[in-house]
């Protein structure tokens, strides 16, 4: 510890288990979920009135050590010293990091909770341990609500630290069937690898969700309210989930004003703050086809292009078809077709967590996380058990669709999923995530694809040679001479 950090603990009683610095909504309400666990929490922020603030409203529900300078909250910690930081990801996380370490002695944890790229929570956890700090990337999901009643926490890093920490994150994390939803996921970044690709997932299902909306709307004409229903129906099987219960209650808010329904008065572009990019950024890295995920992140780019959208709004559509007359059938086929672009969408998610743990020598544990999904994060589901048990039956597991329950389901649903692709697009009706889930589970399960035509073409512009179904090796053909055949 520097000089000024004894000097302060001169006079600071260090009882603090846990600190948490950046005491913004998600700040405060972990450091409150922390108090209310029965931990001593120190607490800091750059703007010493947001500490008050806190403590003057909340204080009663727990133990908090109010401090003004990173020294005197350094000094207020138990050793070893740990720190959560939640703060804005990039410069500023950086920043913080920075002074901490200033102010910290080997052996102490510093966690970010926010979400930074995980190439940055590698590149810092390398920093800190060069100083005999431990870092700790923990992706933390669950909003506002969750920080508050228990998140999902994904936290990464040395897992000697973990012996420290974990106990405390568990405490204050989601429990489901009395597991927490909290486990150390592998070294360095792969927490906040795991929470990013967990990120991607929620786009690529909130984006499915509201083609399965659009398509409830557009397609067959019912009345917003009806739609809620219908989503409040779904949520009561097999869709059950987070984010169809919450579509329920967005589609049944009226307008207090004008009793219209509130979704008709939300300017239809959806904002990002970078984790979907980054998803689908990584996912072209590590060349996996999270075509789901892409979509969604296109989707919202789309939806946010209001002058090229208001400008094209006369184009032609063409010959459209008739809509459904079955208002019944095509509710259900929806619903069907909803379930299996999920599970397309949770496997491509898989699959990018499965490279990643290759790439970075991690030894990620699907199943681990499909466990700590169930229950506090924002793409809680139902059917994460199912994805649990499919890992706990065959860890090297190819592809999620080929477990025995979601390949039977998927089977099951595949008509339907079907004639809502084609109905959607003789409508009109832009179905990006549906169509391009479809597509993807057709090309999976294709004997032949049209990448032998592609291979060929660029052996004839590049000589990149191909390989032979009937012969081992290499070939070249001499495409501007004889065009004979070379081995490579």
């Amino acid at each position: 510890m520097n000089q000024s950090a004894s000097d302060a603990a001169t006079s600071t009683t260090a009882r603090a288990q846990i600190g948490v610095t950046g005491l913004a909504v998600m700040g405060s309400n972990i450091a409150r979920n922390f108090a209310r666990h029965g931990h001593t929490v120190a607490l800091h922020n750059r703007t010493v009135a947001r500490t008050d603030a806190l403590i003057d409203k909340h204080g009663g529900e727990g133990d908090f050590v109010r401090t003004e300078t990173i020294e005197e909250f350094v000094a207020a910690l138990q050793k070893p010293r740990r720190v959560l930081i939640m703060v804005k990801a990039g410069d500023a996380t950086d920043a913080v990091i920075s002074e901490l370490a200033d102010a910290m002695e080997p052996g102490d944890i510093i966690i970010d909770g926010g979400n930074s790229l995980y190439t940055d929570t590698i590149r810092r956890e390398k920093a800190m341990s060069d100083r005999g700090l431990n870092f700790v990337g923990a992706g933390i999901s669950g909003g506002e609500e969750g920080a508050l009643n228990g998140p999902a926490i994904m936290p990464g890093g040395p897992a000697e630290s973990y012996a420290s920490l974990g106990p405390l994150l568990e405490s204050i994390s989601a429990h489901v069937d009395g597991e927490p939803c909290c486990t150390h996921i592998g070294p360095d970044g792969s927490g906040h690898f795991v929470k990013m690709v967990h990120n991607g997932i929620e786009y690529a299902d909130m984006q499915l969700i509201g083609e399965a909306y659009d398509l409830l709307r557009r397609a067959l004409d019912l009345p917003v309210a009806r739609i809620a229903e219908v989503f409040r129906e779904w949520n009561s099987g097999d869709l059950e989930s987070y984010l169809v219960e919450i579509t329920a209650e967005v589609l049944s808010q009226n307008d207090s004003e004008t009793g219209t329904p509130l979704v008709d008065l939300i300017v239809d572009a959806a904002g990002q703050k970078g984790t979907g990019r980054w998803t689908v950024k990584s996912a072209l890295d590590l060349g996996v086809p999270t075509t789901g995920i892409g979509e969604a992140v296109f989707a919202r780019a789309l939806s946010s292009a209001l002058d090229q959208r208001a400008a094209a709004r006369e184009l032609a559509s063409g010959t459209l078809g008739p809509a459904p007359t079955d208002v019944d059938t095509f509710v259900e086929d929806i619903r069907s077709a909803l379930y299996a672009s999920k599970v397309v969408a949770y496997a491509q998610g898989f699959d990018q967590i499965a490279a990643g743990s290759k790439e970075y020598d991690w030894n990620l544990h699907p199943g681990a996380m499909a466990t700590i999904w169930r229950g506090g994060c924002i793409i809680r589901a139902k059917f994460l058990n199912r994805i649990r048990e499919a890992y706990d039956e065959n860890p090297d597991l190819p592809s999620l669709l080929l477990a025995p329950y979601f390949r039977t389901a998927i089977e099951n649903a595949v008509d339907s999923w079907r004639r809502v692709v084609v109905t959607a697009t003789q409508l009109g009706i832009p179905v990006p995530a549906f169509a391009s889930s479809l597509s993807y589970y057709d090309g999976l399960r294709a004997h032949r694809l049209p990448a032998a035509l592609i291979q060929g073409q660029r052996d004839f512009f590049g000589a990149h040679t191909y390989r032979r179904v009937d012969k081992e090796g290499v070939f070249h053909t001499l495409w501007s001479e004889d065009r004979s055949e070379v081995q490579s």
